[in-house]
């Protein structure tokens, strides 16, 4: 922990985060003693920790209730196009510190605290994190709310409030073991529950033709419950809503089936629509075909689409009475943003509500479908793409299947007309795949049934038009496009390394919290040796307090002059952890062949959790801790050389390791990864980067001029070439002596010698199936690595290069990202105009 300030540095400092008012302060001292007050319980007299928490998350949270009602009331006032971004995942991370800095409140919180006696890192430390997602796609959802808030746009965001979040690991005896992740076992201060808004969800039963129209009946019912959480934009007044719903039963469930009387058995069995909302699934980039998550997706589908017609047809504050019952305007009212392929089930339900209960024209409800929805593509390995079984979707959604088969006719009619006797043709493009096993194809689906598709990044882009679904794009080029990801500057550098944006603001004043484009002015102070000076000092207090952080928490000593090297994300063969594993090796044979020899001393970081089904990224993480075991406890290495697995990596643990980290890991073989966005962090946060050129690393390269990163490996070309002509890896093992010598330890048990053969598996993947091909850019990897050594020698060139990087940047705000959806997708234009606080009026 950073040591505290005294009471007259605290009205001193002026930060980005603003002055401290007395009055602020004041308020927030009566506010916090009046919640602590009612947060304690009668036959209770001394408070703990979590009550301070919590009174103060609700302090917090009474000046967003204000400004959260005049925005929803803004909004029915204007009546503008609502944005609806869809999604399985959020994640959120903490709230406490994004909310008290987007409100300008943190330094009035933190005084006021201070004053109490207490200290403020301590409190936002109880708070649990909301982890509703398993990576990447889950926490970009989270940085677009922030964004569509900060743009001033009426966006809301859907999803699942999943009682159990992504597992927690533990890592026991090297090995990873899953604990359920319990968040809201204490409460959540910041959602509301809205049981007047609760909606009905329906599953299975069967399909009726009649004169009247087609009717789903016999149904089994299970009640959406949403609960709100409020979504602050930066300093502008605007507080939009998430809303995640879950999953009750309706008080009549089974009991119907109980006339012999077995009440207690009929309760019982309320668990079962109620497990729809229990748990995340935690599989990352992984399809698994489980009838519990397809009602997952139905089920989120459904009560959106309700909620979203029901403030379409009224548009009046505080009114349910329908306004509107022309659907024409539809589209130009209400923008729905597919977050990958699992929300894809609004398409054929919106044209189910819009047929059967709206009773629209089919060819008008689908031109009112394909002009409302777009969808994100979000990757192109095969094993993430989502083919539901037909038979599935015949037991629990009968009246979908029959409008996905008669949107996949009219589609494939429409081929065959512009493709004469093209089979082939027909065959890849069809939404049904035919088989052992008849599929659908969701991506299809979202392909056929949107107005817009986009990728995630450049690269990734043009492989989903060239490759993914290149026969999609033959048929309507327009349709495709890029929108490359980003970040919101409010978590990733105002929340997370606050003295790096302190010197920024110093330098170039506070535009770039809201236009980080603005950090190109920094260019002008790259051979500013005042600056150079600030920004290196900065990075070595940021890589003391981690140390600090890492030896409380694990009992590790890390050197905090070492290069702090770091690979935080998911455990993928894809990511390549093991590529990170064999040059950890490769360094300790160097060392241990040498050790009298002056070596850059490295401390290397691998975090990330492996979905618990996934055999391989669990042993991956084995073999890290097991390295780790090894060259840590190796007397001739010392302070050299250590490999630490971060264990448990999440949101709250990223926002400390990010500001430290040195260099950045982003080494997955070109054209897998879709964009990343860890990538686009440790840049803003003046980490230099090693890696391929696949995903936004790209566009950082081109950004920040690629003798700026560490690049290194196979490009797309290359790795289609290799492809070709057919990957062997017992060459690379043969002709490498570095590469052969760390296989063979791994092989021999090295690294494990209580269990020799522990890593066979792993051994036998890289040399006879590797689908991401390690050892082809090993030599090129390790060549790299030395370049990162040669630079890490000279200080002043290295800050040179991070000022460099922290100023090219600017493209990867998520700001930037929401502005091209806005514009180019949904077709709004964010509004840089603050509502008015609650205290004045509206207009």
């Amino acid at each position: 922990m950073a040591a505290p300030l005294s009471d007259g540095d605290r009205r001193k400092q002026i930060s980005v985060r603003g002055i401290a008012g007395l009055g602020d302060v004041a308020e927030v001292r009566k506010s916090f003693n009046r919640h602590l007050h009612f947060t304690l319980v009668k036959d209770r007299n001394v408070a703990t920790p979590r009550d301070y928490y919590f009174a103060l998350a609700h302090t917090v949270r009474d000046h967003l209730v204000g400004r959260w009602i005049r925005t929803q009331q803004h909004y029915y006032e204007r009546d503008p196009k609502r944005i609806y971004y869809l999604s399985l995942e959020f994640y959120m991370g903490r709230t406490l510190q994004n909310t008290m800095v987007n409100l300008g409140l943190q330094n009035a919180c933190d005084e006021a605290i201070y004053q109490l006696g207490l200290d403020l890192e301590e409190l936002e430390e109880i708070e649990e994190d909301a982890g509703l997602g398993n990576g990447g796609l889950g926490r970009l959802a989270a940085c677009f709310l922030d964004s569509m808030a900060t743009l001033g746009l009426a966006a809301y965001g859907y999803g699942i409030r999943y009682e159990f979040g992504i597992f927690n690991q533990k890592i026991v005896n090297g090995w990873q073991v899953e604990e359920a992740d319990d968040w809201l076992r204490y409460g959540n201060p910041w959602e509301k529950a809205r049981p007047e808004y609760m909606l009905p969800v329906h599953f299975y039963g069967r399909v009726e033709h009649t004169p009247e129209g087609v009717k789903w009946i016999d149904t089994q019912v299970v009640l959406a419950m949403p609960y709100d959480t409020p979504v602050p934009g930066y300093k502008n007044n605007t507080v939009n809503t998430m809303r995640l719903w879950s999953a009750k039963a309706p008080n009549d469930f089974n009991l119907q089936e109980f006339n012999m009387g077995d009440y207690i058995e009929a309760v019982l069995d309320r668990n079962l629509a109620e497990n729809i909302s229990r748990v995340l699934y935690p599989n990352d980039n992984f399809f698994e075909g489980k009838e519990l998550r397809l009602k997952q997706e139905y089920f989120v589908v459904a009560a959106t689409l309700q909620d979203i017609i029901r403030r379409f047809k009224s548009s009046k504050f505080g009114c349910r009475d329908p306004v509107r019952t022309c659907f024409e305007t539809f589209p130009d009212k209400v923008a729905i943003q597919l977050n990958d392929t699992h929300p894809a089930l609004s398409i054929p339900e919106l044209m189910r509500i819009l047929v059967d209960v709206e009773k629209l024209d089919w060819d008008k409800a689908w031109e009112i479908t394909k002009r409302t929805c777009a969808y994100t593509n979000h990757t192109v390995l095969p094993e993430a793409l989502e083919r539901w079984p037909v038979s599935m979707f015949e037991k629990l959604l009968p009246r979908h299947l029959e409008i996905i088969y008669t949107l996949n006719q009219m589609h494939l009619d429409r081929v065959a007309a512009l493709y004469p006797g093209d089979i082939g043709r027909l065959r890849r493009m069809s939404v049904i795949e035919e088989g052992d096993c008849k599929r659908i194809n969701m991506a299809h689906l979202c392909v056929i049934g949107s107005h817009a598709v986009n990728g995630v990044a450049h690269i990734h882009s043009n492989i989903v038009k060239n490759s993914v679904f290149k026969d999609f794009y033959e048929l309507e080029p327009g349709k495709f496009q890029n929108k490359t990801n980003g970040i919101t500057p409010r978590r990733w550098l105002l929340l997370c390394n606050p003295g790096l944006a302190d010197i920024i603001a110093e330098k170039i004043g506070e535009g770039f919290i809201t236009d980080l484009n603005q950090l190109k002015k920094l260019l002008e102070f790259i051979d500013n040796e005042t600056f150079i000076r600030d920004v290196a000092k900065v990075k070595q207090e940021n890589k003391l307090k981690f140390a600090a952080y890492m030896e409380e928490q694990y009992k590790i000593k890390i050197n905090p002059m070492s290069m702090f090297d770091v690979q935080v994300k998911r455990i993928h063969e894809y990511k390549r952890q093991l590529l990170n594993c064999l040059h950890a090796i490769t360094l300790y044979n160097r060392i241990r062949c040498n050790p009298s020899k002056s070596f850059v001393p490295r401390t290397i970081m691998i975090g990330g959790k492996a979905a618990p089904g996934y055999h391989m990224a669990k042993m991956i993480i084995k073999l890290i801790t097991s390295i780790g075991e090894v060259i840590n406890n190796d007397p001739s290495v010392g302070d050299k050389l250590k490999v630490i697995f971060l264990e448990n990596y999440r949101v709250s643990l990223a926002e400390k390791v990010i500001p430290a980290a040195d260099l950045s890991q982003q080494i997955s073989t070109a054209g897998t990864e879709a964009s990343g966005t860890g990538n686009m962090k440790f840049m803003v946060n003046g980490a230099l980067t090693i890696g391929t050129m696949d995903g936004a690393n790209v566009e950082m390269a081109e950004e920040a001029g690629e003798e700026n990163l560490f690049i290194f490996g196979m490009r797309v070309e290359d790795v289609e070439a290799l492809d070709q002509k057919g990957y062997n890896a017992q060459k690379y093992y043969e002709s490498l002596p570095e590469l052969h010598q760390a296989i063979d330890q791994i092989t021999s048990g090295f690294f494990s010698p209580q269990d020799p053969g522990c890593f066979k598996d792993v051994v036998n993947m890289l040399m006879y199936h590797d689908r991401f091909k390690v050892f082809a850019d090993y030599e090129a990897y390790i060549k790299c690595q030395g370049q990162v050594d040669e630079l890490f020698m000279d200080p002043r060139e290295w800050t040179r290069k991070v000022i460099r990087n922290i100023a090219c940047s600017g493209k990867f705000s998520s700001d930037r990202t929401i502005m091209e959806y806005a514009r180019e997708i949904w077709g709004v234009e964010p509004s840089a105009t603050a509502i008015p606080p609650p205290n004045l009026p509206l207009n």
